[in-house]
């Protein structure tokens, strides 16, 4: 079996776990990726909506030195592979390598709950029910950086005590110039990186005839002799950013419709009932597709909102803040129950003890504020898309939501900047609206 990114994460949270009794963050493991697939800091900040200082001299130095000493070896950022290679050789061929039973051990290694975690009745739970029902589909809708891959994270970790195994596989990972202009590629790519993620060896050429069954055929045959078939155990299958296809019809139209018959396979095919399809998506489904070939009007849909004040309080405390209450309604009233947005908060006030949350607040819509990194980020997506900027403009500088046309109402939803209640929208929080009332003209 090959050492991939996912064996990788969990040989290191395992050792973490069993030194400093605590799990990996999401920005250790956000950097373990990015480290993994040879990504520059400023490259890792940019993607995730860091400042680059934070994870090139605060994060990543703090969580080399972590791995050091839980694999009582030097560890840094060209080398870290190797060094959990071999702690996940030892872990494979060695049933008591360290003392422990490595029946144990697996179960611990299935078992990577997020530090932080801020839970969300009854959503959780929802999702865990329908989960167990053969056949299941959940549509999962809510802006970037809402916290959706999260809560899949947690679902399918109390679901891995039920001997599921789960794929979770974004479709940020694929090339767009290369995975996404040609339907035979693209399934081939998905097929990959399934197999992968569920440590199979991949086994397409066996399986896969474009030429005398088509991909689409191919791809089916594979995941019903395959990967359905490789245990009895039922397989959540979680795609996350799907909607980063939308723009691509070539693609979407055949694997979305792929989707929805495997679905419906399940009705009747006791092996297709093994599957359980959990699709995250940022923005409403605006693409054209056949009614009965679409699987955005089935299953189960759930949407995200933010955070409440209650679980504001809660956030804080596990960040080991105790805040005043007129405090946390001052943040409140500047990014709302935005978890991105109260995680960069809390997140500094904990690394920086010396800094105070009246000064975040202060400096909040500055150059010089902790949201800097993140709303030029927003700015210069703005300015790349001139049509986005003027109607963001229209909703930021009125008074009261107002409509916009659809489309432009949802990629803004989307990229988070707003909120929609019914067809009106405004600005998502006070932090965007000060900042780009400032930066956007007319």
């Amino acid at each position: 079996m090959d050492f991939n990114l996912n064996e990788a994460i969990q040989v290191a949270n395992q050792a973490v776990n069993q030194k400093f009794k605590r799990n990996l963050t999401d920005i250790e493991i956000i950097i373990l990726k990015g480290a993994w697939e040879r990504q520059e800091y400023d490259q890792i900040a940019a993607k995730h909506q860091y400042a680059t200082t934070y994870i090139s001299q605060d994060v990543a130095p703090k969580l080399w030195k972590l791995l050091s000493d839980s694999l009582g070896e030097k560890v840094k950022k060209n080398s870290f592979k190797e060094a959990l290679k071999r702690r996940w050789e030892k872990l494979s061929t060695n049933t008591n390598a360290l003392g422990i039973d490595l029946d144990i051990e697996q179960e611990q290694l299935k078992n990577i709950i997020p530090e932080i975690y801020v839970e969300r009745h009854p959503i959780e739970s929802i999702c865990y029910e329908t989960l167990l029902q053969p056949g299941s589909l959940i549509r999962i809708k809510a802006p970037s950086l809402m916290g959706k891959t999260s809560l899949m994270i947690n679902v399918i970790t109390k679901l891995s005590k039920q001997d599921f195994r789960s794929v979770i596989l974004s479709f940020e990972l694929a090339d767009r110039n290369t995975h996404f202009t040609n339907l035979n590629k693209f399934l081939r790519w998905f097929c990959t990186n399934v197999s992968r993620e569920l440590s199979y060896k991949s086994e397409l050429d066996e399986y896969w005839d474009e030429e005398g069954m088509g991909a689409k055929v191919s791809c089916t045959t594979y995941f019903e002799e395959y990967l359905l078939a490789a245990t009895d155990s039922p397989l959540i299958l979680c795609l996350d950013n799907v909607d980063l296809l939308f723009p691509y019809p070539e693609i979407y139209e055949d694997f979305f419709g792929l989707l929805r018959s495997w679905y419906e396979k399940a009705r009747t095919r006791k092996i297709w009932a093994k599957l359980r399809l959990v699709l995250i998506h940022s923005t409403n489904v605006y693409i054209r597709l056949n009614i009965n070939q679409s699987p955005f009007n089935v299953g189960l849909p759930l949407e995200l909102s933010e955070f409440t004040r209650e679980q504001v309080q809660d956030f804080a405390q596990q960040h080991g803040l105790n805040l005043d209450a007129t405090l946390i309604d001052s943040l409140i009233n500047l990014v709302g129950g935005h978890p991105h947005l109260l995680e960069m908060a809390f997140s500094h006030l904990k690394n920086y003890p010396d800094i105070t949350l009246e000064q975040i607040l202060m400096e909040g819509t500055t150059e010089t504020g902790i949201y800097a990194h993140h709303l030029r980020e927003h700015w210069l997506n703005l300015q790349q898309h001139p049509e986005l900027a003027k109607a963001f403009t229209k909703v930021n500088n009125s008074t009261h939501p107002v409509q916009l046309e659809p489309v432009l109402a949802y990629q803004l939803q989307s990229i988070g900047l707003v909120k929609l209640s019914g067809n009106l929208v405004e600005p998502r929080c006070n932090l965007y609206r000060q900042y780009f009332q400032a930066h956007l003209l007319e």
